[in-house]
């Protein structure tokens, strides 16, 4: 175990910081819930001015001076959101005011930024390189965040990018449970594709160990596959194998999705999860693995996800048999 460390986790109280914050305290570590600085909505363009102008570095830099990390899990998690300016300054704005503060310390704290694997896009392999393919903009106001976080943090700072993140109280897990024990639980044959997701307490794990281990992580870092293919998340949280389409007439049905998703653009989140539960997407190697980082849940764990929705979705069934 890695010396104990003071961590200030700024959204301490969303779903990803309490996680964190779990996982720290679980590992004997000095966690502190901060809550982020209120930003004014911006479009990107005025990012970077702002950062280099506002007061609130000054302020976090006195604020975060007695810690050895920062975790930034703070941010607008609303994928499907249009709202460009507002996430801009949540998701884009946010990690670079907090990379300059950090890096202006006369102790550099290390920051890590909890980034997004979206910020990729369709890209054939979900690795830790520089590239992205942004589709949304959600995804683009990650990109900005990233780039921010690089430039004016380069020594002292690390960007982990999970994937689509799972547990019983996540509206994503709730709707891909819905659609794993209905007709509609399909995957692109055969099935077998690699498929990113991840268990919430794995990446408040994943998060802590960044912020602690002795190692200098790379400036970006992936999280691992979980052993995932398409098939088996569907058969983990419906309780039975999917039936399996052409990938032809899946692919159809993307473009179709992706088409009406230019005219009403609430669909192009949508359309992209189902290509995600339908194609999966490869994820290279990872160095949180090769540096000694395990994840504690696995298959079992995601087969009792699986379970708990589907006893929580009948026993709200049965309720309102009984109530009518």
């Amino acid at each position: 175990m890695s010396a104990v460390k003071r961590v200030a986790v700024i959204g301490a109280s969303g779903f990803i910081g309490a996680h964190v914050i779990h996982a720290l305290r679980e590992e004997g570590h000095i966690a502190i819930p901060m809550k982020g600085p209120r930003l004014p909505s911006m479009p990107s363009r005025e990012a970077r001015s702002f950062v280099e102008t506002t007061h609130i570095v000054a302020q976090l830099r006195n604020e975060l001076a007695e810690f050895d990390a920062v975790v930034n899990a703070a941010g607008n998690p609303d994928a499907s959101s249009r709202d460009t300016d507002s996430l801009t300054a949540a998701n884009g704005v946010l990690p670079g005011v907090l990379a300059a503060a950090t890096a202006q310390g006369q102790r550099p704290a290390r920051l890590v930024h909890v980034s997004s694997a979206v910020v990729q896009g369709r890209l054939a392999v979900l690795d830790a390189s520089t590239a992205t393919q942004p589709f949304s903009a959600y995804a683009s106001s990650k990109v900005l965040g990233e780039e921010l976080v690089r430039e004016l943090a380069p020594l002292h700072s690390v960007i982990y990018r999970p994937p689509s993140v799972h547990a019983a109280d996540r509206r994503v897990t709730r709707m891909t449970g819905r659609i794993a024990r209905s007709a509609l639980a399909t995957v692109a044959r055969p099935g077998s594709t690699p498929s990113p997701q991840a268990l919430a307490p794995n990446v408040g794990s994943a998060i802590a160990f960044l912020s602690t281990c002795e190692q200098t992580p790379p400036q970006i870092v992936a999280h691992p596959w979980e052993g995932l293919s398409t098939a088996r998340l569907m058969e983990a949280l419906g309780g039975r194998p999917p039936r399996e389409v052409p990938r032809s007439l899946a692919k159809a049905a993307v473009e179709l999705l992706e088409t009406a998703g230019r005219a009403l653009p609430q669909l192009s989140a949508n359309a992209r999860r189902i290509e995600m539960l339908w194609f999966g997407q490869s994820q290279a190697r990872s160095w949180l693995t090769d540096a000694g980082w395990q994840p504690a849940a696995g298959l079992l764990e995601w087969e009792a996800l699986g379970r708990q929705l589907r006893d929580e979705h009948q026993h709200i069934s049965t309720r309102e048999g009984v109530s009518t």
